[in-house]
Formats: C-alpha cells, structure tokens, sequence
C-alpha cells in the first residue's frame, strides 16, 4: 500500500513539473511602455530615466516613452501612475523622498503609496550633501 502511495505521488509530480513546463507566461512588454517622472525635463531624474528607458527599448524591443509629471511635490506624477491601468506598462521613476515622505507630509493624497505601488528596482544612486553657510 505504500508504494502505491508513493507511485502517486511521484506521478503527480512529474505530472506538475510537465504542467508548469507547457504554461508560458505572456511577453512583456507586450506594448510601449509609459515612464513617468517626477521632475522636469533636463535634470539628474530625466537622464537617468532616458537613458534607462533607451536600453530597456533596446533589449526588450518595445518602447519605453518617458513622459515628465514635474510639480505637486511628485503628487501629480504618482497619482497618474496610481490611476492607470495596473498591467505593468506605465511605471514610475521616483526619487526615493517624494514616494516615502509625501505620506507624512500631507495629509490626504490621492493614492495609497503602499497599496498603488509595487517598487521594482532602484536605478541609481547618488550621494546627497548638506551645505551650510556660516554666518557672521
């Protein structure tokens, strides 16, 4: 009785695996894809999310348009992403403070950072310096 038991389970196993081998997950992208900013044109954000969206359109082979949301602290740009269609083909590049701080800033945005968001993967990194001025 055990090894038939057995029989089965490996049966069902090697059945799995079979499945999970035929199942073939959808490309992506399967269009253009939109990357929305938070700043201007011209700045640190904008070249780095342009040359990021330049090779991904060369390696994916679909293009990524990046489209700038300046202003409202990034509110404007997050919550165009926040309201779009949740299929992974408009993503947001963000400066780290405006996506974590916003929250505690104001009081009522309209979106929910951690239930609209889902973070992906942080593209740069840059080291930030505090001046002070003495004064006499």
């Amino acid at each position: 009785m055990r090894k038939a038991g057995h029989l089965w389970r490996t049966l069902a196993i090697v059945f799995l695996n079979a499945a999970a081998t035929l199942a073939t997950a959808q490309a992506y992208p399967s269009k253009s894809v939109r990357v929305v900013i938070t700043a201007s044109p011209g700045g640190n954000l904008d070249l780095i999310a342009r040359a990021t969206a330049q090779k991904l359109t060369e390696s994916l082979g679909k293009p990524f348009v990046v489209e700038s949301r300046a202003g409202g602290s990034g509110i404007i740009a997050h919550e165009t992403v926040a309201k779009s269609a949740p299929d992974g083909h408009t993503l947001l590049v963000v400066p780290a403070g405006a996506h974590t701080i916003n929250p505690g800033l104001f009081k009522k945005l309209p979106y929910d950072t951690e239930r609209d968001f889902t973070p992906i993967s942080i593209i740069a990194r840059g080291p930030l310096v505090l001046v002070g001025i003495k004064a006499e």
